[in-house]
C-alpha cells in the first residue's frame, strides 16, 4: 500500500483515506487525524468552477454563513471543527452511516427518513429556505437523517422537497437515469456527496 496523501487545516495534518464525492462546491474526503489516529472526519476542499445556476462571491463565506443559519434552525448536522481560509478548507464532523442514495439504490429507504425529512423541508420553506435535497447529501446514523451539505437558498417552490428533491429518493425514472449517466461516467463515482 502507498503512503497517504496528507492535507493540512491550519497546519494540523490529516491523512486521505479516500474520497468521499464531489459536489458543486468542492471535493469531501474521509481523513483521519495523524495526532489522535482513530478519529475521523470530513475535510472538504472547496473549488471554483463555472456553474450557470450557482453564483458565489465568496464560497468558504457562503459555507461558513449557510452552516451557521441552518445550525440556528435546528437542522441535523455535522459540525464544522475547522476552518482553514489561506488553503478554502473545512473541517467537519464524520456523520457515519449510509447515503440516503445509497438507501435507495439497496431497496432499503424506510419511510420514516422520508417523513423526517419531509417535516425538516416544512420547517425550512415556512423560514423561506430551501437546501439541496439531492439524496447523496443526506446520511443515516442511528435511524436519524443528517444534511452533511451545509447549503442553502432563498426559497423556490421549483426547488423545494415535493417538487424536486422527492424525484430522487425513490427508484423514480429521474433516479435511475441519473444512476446510469454517473455509472457509465465514472463506476466508482456514482452517488458522490455535494
Amino acid at each position: 500500500m502507498g503512503k497517504c496523501k496528507t492535507l493540512t487545516v491550519n497546519g494540523t495534518p490529516y491523512d486521505v483515506l479516500r474520497l468521499l464525492g464531489k459536489g458543486n462546491g468542492g471535493y469531501s474526503f474521509l481523513v483521519r487525524s495523524q495526532t489522535h489516529p482513530p478519529v475521523l472526519y470530513v475535510l472538504k476542499q472547496i473549488h471554483y468552477g463555472p456553474y450557470d445556476y450557482y453564483q458565489y462571491d465568496d464560497k468558504m463565506q457562503a459555507e461558513i454563513r449557510d452552516y451557521r443559519k441552518l445550525r440556528e434552525l435546528g437542522v441535523k448536522l455535522p459540525a464544522m471543527l475547522d476552518i482553514d481560509l489561506g488553503h478554502d478548507r473545512i473541517l467537519k464532523e464524520y456523520v457515519d452511516g449510509p447515503t440516503i442514495y445509497e438507501l435507495v439504490l439497496a431497496d432499503q429507504m424506510q419511510d420514516d427518513y422520508l417523513e423526517q425529512i419531509r417535516r425538516l423541508a416544512k420547517r425550512l420553506a415556512a423560514k423561506r429556505l430551501n437546501i439541496n435535497y439531492f439524496p447523496t447529501n443526506f446520511v443515516v446514523e442511528d435511524g436519524v437523517v443528517h444534511y452533511i451539505d451545509f447549503e442553502c437558498k432563498p426559497y423556490k417552490d421549483t426547488w423545494d422537497f415535493e417538487n424536486w428533491g422527492v424525484k430522487y429518493w425513490s427508484k423514480t425514472p429521474e433516479f435511475l437515469a441519473y444512476v446510469a449517466e454517473h455509472t457509465q461516467r465514472d463506476p466508482q463515482g456514482a452517488g458522490a456527496e455535494g
